[in-house]
């Protein structure tokens, strides 16, 4: 991720998700409540989320300004729309 961001907030980040999947495989194999296990879909989506915003975050801030600032500002931009079209497909 060429430092655009910080590698062990990320990683520990994306771990909790983890755990939360882990959390709700078992709530499914447990029988719980649809909509208990629904509000635990969407904490994780949110998680995940978050997680994605913070190396956009990272990304536009480190990779894209450097990238302006060495003269490759229109590569860098269409980089940038491309990564946000994915991210947002979330």
């Amino acid at each position: 991720m060429k430092n655009c961001v910080d590698y062990e907030k990320v990683v520990k980040r994306l771990k909790r998700v983890q755990g939360q999947i882990g959390g709700i495989i078992k709530m499914i194999e447990s029988e719980k409540d649809c909509e208990d296990v629904l509000i635990q879909i969407g904490a994780a989506k949110a998680a995940l989320h978050k997680t994605g915003q913070s190396v956009l975050e990272g990304h536009l801030h480190h990779c894209v300004l450097d990238a302006i600032k060495q003269g490759h500002g229109e590569e860098a931009l269409d980089h940038l729309s491309d990564a946000i079209e994915q991210f947002l497909k979330i």
